[in-house]
């Protein structure tokens, strides 16, 4: 019986500090990670690092967006590598929800916000660089919708991209502001993406869009015919590169980056290879 009640125990102790053997490699393993997210902090630009990190939204095209072959591209994105090529950094493009992109910005995992940002009723939020697009904010209907003007959206159905300039205008009661005429709409829907809203129009889902004119421009060409932009816009802002507040070091580098590149000719380049020279500022 001591034999046996031996072997038990020594079984018992195995067990014992195999579990804890195990708890130990995942707690080496949770440091590292640490560690390696603490590295890469410091690999930032904002932190002297070589890393330049730049949050955008994915289907925002033609700012960023990921084209045929799976690469993500825009105006934006191959700006910012230009910019990135004159400094010798390394260009990191991070997709983010853009609902959590002051999150993404605040915690430093991303050096700024870079896909078609409007700087209007922003500025106090962040350290903006020069504006470099002048945009408007436009409603979007089928050609065949019988909308001409924005009273005739009274009673319709009205989609917006979550957490964009667009919505925020449309539920501002401030001078410029166009919540007024969102109060006339049957409904105002929210989708992540416009790609998706694009899509509900198109269905029949929707019978108009609120979007900013360059996308609204890109996504009517590379849809084909059927769609038309009122004449009438809900607003005009200009977008800028947002980085976070306080942050002037590298936002002021980023802006004679920018003039350099407008005086040697590669923002206008860019600006023409999609489509929007007419709506950018930096000359």
């Amino acid at each position: 019986m001591k034999k046996k009640l031996a072997v038990v125990l020594i079984a018992a102790l195995t067990v014992s500090t195999m579990a804890v053997g195990c708890g130990s490699s995942k707690d080496s393993s949770s440091t590292d990670t640490k560690e390696t997210k603490t590295e890469s902090t410091k690999d930032s630009v904002s932190n002297g690092g070589n890393t330049f990190t730049v949050g955008f939204d994915a289907e925002y095209p033609p700012y960023g967006y990921m084209d045929d072959d799976g690469e993500y591209t825009g105006f934006d994105l191959e700006l910012a590598q230009a910019v990135c090529d004159l400094e010798g950094w390394t260009l990191v493009k991070k997709p983010i929800n853009w609902d959590s992109k002051d999150m993404e910005l605040n915690s430093g995992s991303i050096d700024c916000i870079w896909n078609g940002f409007t700087m209007n009723g922003r500025e106090d939020d962040y350290t903006f660089s020069t504006p470099y697009v002048d945009n408007s904010q436009v409603i979007v209907v089928a050609e065949n919708s019988g909308i001409e003007k924005l009273s005739d959206l009274a009673g319709k159905t009205v989609g917006v991209q979550a957490a964009s300039a667009a919505l925020d205008l449309l539920n501002s009661e401030e001078e410029g502001g166009q919540k007024a005429l969102a109060d006339t709409f049957g409904s105002l829907n929210e989708f992540a993406d416009y790609n998706t809203a694009f899509t509900e129009l198109q269905a029949g889902a929707l019978d108009a869009l609120a979007i900013d004119i360059g996308v609204a421009k890109y996504q009517i060409n590379s849809r084909g015919d059927g769609y038309k932009i009122l004449d009438e816009t809900l607003n005009t802002e200009q977008y800028a590169i947002g980085f976070k507040k306080g942050n002037t070091e590298l936002c002021d580098k980023v802006n004679a980056d920018l003039e350099k590149l407008a005086e040697d000719g590669t923002v206008e380049k860019l600006a023409e290879k999609y489509e929007i020279a007419d709506m950018v500022t930096l000359k």
